[in-house]
Order: structure tokens, then C-alpha cells, then sequence
């Protein structure tokens, strides 16, 4: 983060100094947007061209590169910027000289000036800040990132391994118990088949409930409407 901040600083002052730079002398008190595009390729001459036909053109698309690659943090862009200055800069010396014979660097203004510092200082300070940024984090992405949980533990969660719920295969809730198990349950109190219902032979009952033992029914007499004898 400090590496992108930091470089982001050093390559937005290059691109303002490559851009400042056509407004300042660069030979003979010639500014540096008295120069064609063009003379660059086919020979300095003494035109004077308008602004977007100068040299200052290429300067601000540099500059334009630039911020979009800090913007973006890309490190390519960025350095293709500071290569185009560079390499602007560089290809006006080499036209410049073969104008005049010689390059030379003299104090009353005869020479290269502050125009061709400006401008080859630009370029090295953008180069400078793509080389301080560190650029975009690349983040690998896996469509697995925790590996499955085994047989063993199915019943937990990554990355904590904390117990998770069950696996439930099935979308109905589970059966639950029947919680009566009193006689005339079924198996659950009855005997097993094939057996007799009540206790073996010589051995005893086990022991009666009042709770549970069914209620004996014994025989009603009827009333008589009538007194009379008693029956015998």
C-alpha cells in the first residue's frame, strides 16, 4: 500500500513536469511548443505550429497514460508513459543536433535550457514511480477452498471442524418414538410370538397393578318391583 502510494506520487509529478515542460525554453530560447510533431521525423525547422500540432501533444497523452495506469495501478501503463517521454525527448535532441551541428549547454541561454530538463526529468521520475508501485494484488481463486470432511466426521463444518447439524437425507422430519409402552401397546408390552401370554408353570405372576389391571365385571341382579320372598 505505501509502495502504491509513493509511486503514484513520483509518476503524477513526472507527468505534470513532462507536460510543463513545452511551455519553457529548451534551445535558444525557443519554447519547447515551437516545435512540429512532425519535425522530429523530418528535420527541426523555424515554424512556428499551433498547440496540438507541437511536441506538446505527445506529452499530454503520456501524461493522460499515466494517470490512468496510477488510477488503475497498472505498472505497465505507467511506464510506457515515462518511455514516451523519454523517448520524445530524446528523438527532438537528435533532430536538434543534426539543426545545428552540436548540442551545447551555455549560461547565456545559447544551449539546452529548462525545457529539455523538464522533460527528460519528467520521464525519469514517471519510470521511477512505475518502479516503486507494487501494482494489483493478484488473488488466486479456488473453487474448493476447504477440503471435504471425510466419513469419518460428516457432521462437521469448515475451516473450524465445529460440530454442524446431521445430515438429513430425507425432506420429512424424522419418526419419533412412541412414548406409551403400557399393555395393549402391541410388541412393545405384549410377549414375543409364539409364546404364551401368561406366566410359566410353576413359577408366580408378577405383581398386579389396581392402576393398570383391568376392572373385573361381575354379574347384576336385577331389582324386583315388588317385595317378596327372597330367591334361594
Amino acid at each position: 500500500m505505501i509502495r502504491n502510494v509513493l509511486g503514484s506520487i513520483v509518476a503524477l509529478l513526472g507527468a505534470a513536469a513532462a507536460v510543463l515542460s513545452p511551455f519553457r525554453d529548451w534551445y535558444d530560447g525557443r519554447l519547447g511548443r515551437y516545435y512540429r510533431i512532425d519535425e522530429l521525423f523530418t528535420g527541426v525547422t523555424g515554424a512556428h505550429p499551433g498547440v496540438l500540432g507541437s511536441i506538446l501533444l505527445p506529452f499530454l497523452f503520456a501524461a493522460v497514460l499515466a494517470i490512468v495506469g496510477v488510477v488503475l495501478r497498472f505498472r505497465p501503463m505507467v511506464a510506457l508513459a515515462g518511455v514516451l517521454v523519454l523517448g520524445f525527448t530524446v528523438l527532438w535532441m537528435v533532430r536538434q543536433g543534426q539543426a545545428a551541428g552540436s548540442l551545447t549547454v551555455a549560461g547565456d541561454g545559447s544551449g539546452l535550457q529548462q525545457g529539455v530538463a523538464g522533460a527528460a526529468g519528467g520521464g525519469v521520475l514517471i519510470l521511477l514511480g512505475a518502479a516503486l508501485m507494487s501494482g494489483r494484488v493478484r488473488r488466486t481463486r479456488t473453487d474448493h477452498p476447504y477440503a471435504a470432511p471425510g466419513s469419518a466426521d460428516p457432521d462437521t463444518w469448515p475451516p473450524t471442524r465445529e460440530p454442524g447439524p446431521s445430515v438429513q437425507t430425507s425432506p420429512w422430519p424424522e419418526p419419533e418414538a412412541e412414548p406409551y409402552v403400557g399393555p395393549g401397546t402391541g410388541s412393545a408390552s405384549g410377549p414375543p410370538s409364539g409364546q404364551a401370554s401368561g406366566p410359566p408353570s410353576g413359577a408366580a405372576g408378577p405383581a398386579r397393578d389396581a392402576d393398570t389391571e383391568p376392572t373385573a365385571t361381575y354379574p347384576v341382579q336385577d331389582r324386583p318391583d315388588r317385595p317378596g320372598p327372597p330367591r334361594e
